[in-house]
């Protein structure tokens, strides 16, 4: 775990999530990020960040690991916030300058923008720490297994997606070691205009490609030496079985949802919101 990008790599610890059967970490793992695009207001945010924590807690992957994955989208979640502040035009105005207004529903749209994001990171990036390149791939391949019936190749779209979801934090590493190498030698990639750094890409992107194509060939003899698609019929080191710890883990996440829905649907999430709002004009 030396690297600073931390998105898409393995943490490895004595956890009960550790343990968990990998095809239900990945089918929680989908459910969670369907349910969290149903929260409304920020008691559902709230409820979320119980379940997120308690997660990261009980896996044992220390917080600051995980934050680690927000540095990949750390633009995407300020573009986000700044565009809805900036555009979101219903609501009571507090301010207006041109065409940009900014209004108190803006500000609290932006706000929950951000949160469902940041979860949506945190909560997707706890599969890959948890799990091993190996168990994702046994895990996805037993899910696709019914889609064999119509002649679709599950095995290789399984191993392709591991590898693709491994390979991210290696050419992110590999970038950045060729960045520092090109620095040394006197380029300047972080001054100039846009044209100019887009120029300066040039010399970093060149062995970069170089350098994923020489590892995907050395992977693929690896694979090829070890007859990993020589036959139909693999056997498998460990059988995928589901246990009490994964019945539990579907219960707790059906609970969620079913929170998450009650909130959002029988009681609109408004009582919450409404009393923050409350709260800040009355100041």
């Amino acid at each position: 775990m030396g690297s600073r990008f931390a998105f898409g790599q393995y943490y490895p610890a004595d956890s009960l999530i550790h343990k968990m059967d990998p095809r239900c970490k990945i089918l929680l793992t989908i459910a969670y990020m369907v349910a969290i695009f149903l929260v409304k207001s920020y008691l559902g945010y709230l409820v979320t960040a119980i379940l997120l924590f308690s997660t990261i807690a009980i896996s044992k992957v220390p917080l600051r690991v995980v934050l680690r994955s927000i540095r990949a989208v750390i633009f995407l979640l300020m573009f986000t916030l700044i565009i809805n502040l900036l555009f979101y035009k219903q609501g009571t105005v507090i301010a207006s300058w041109w065409k940009i207004t900014i209004t108190w529903q803006g500000i609290d749209y932006a706000i929950k923008m951000l949160f469902r994001l940041t979860m949506l990171v945190m909560g997707a990036s706890m599969l890959t720490f948890t799990t091993t390149a190996t168990e994702l791939t046994d895990g996805l391949e037993s899910l696709l297994y019914p889609l064999k019936f119509i002649k679709v190749p599950v095995h290789d779209i399984a191993i392709i997606m591991s590898i693709a979801l491994r390979f991210i934090p290696t050419l992110v590493e590999e970038t950045q070691k060729i960045m520092n190498a090109q620095k040394a030698r006197g380029a300047e990639l972080d001054t100039g205009n846009f044209f100019k750094r887009v120029k300066a890409m040039l010399p970093i992107l060149i062995p970069l490609f170089v350098s994923a194509f020489r590892r995907a060939d050395e992977l693929a003899d690896a694979l090829d030496a070890r007859c990993y698609n020589a036959s139909d019929k693999r056997t498998k080191m460990k059988v995928l079985k589901f246990t009490l710890k994964d019945y539990l883990a579907m219960f707790i996440v059906a609970l969620f949802i079913a929170a998450i829905c009650v909130d959002a649907y029988a009681f609109g999430g408004a009582y919450v919101d409404t009393f923050i709002y409350n709260l800040i004009m009355g100041a």
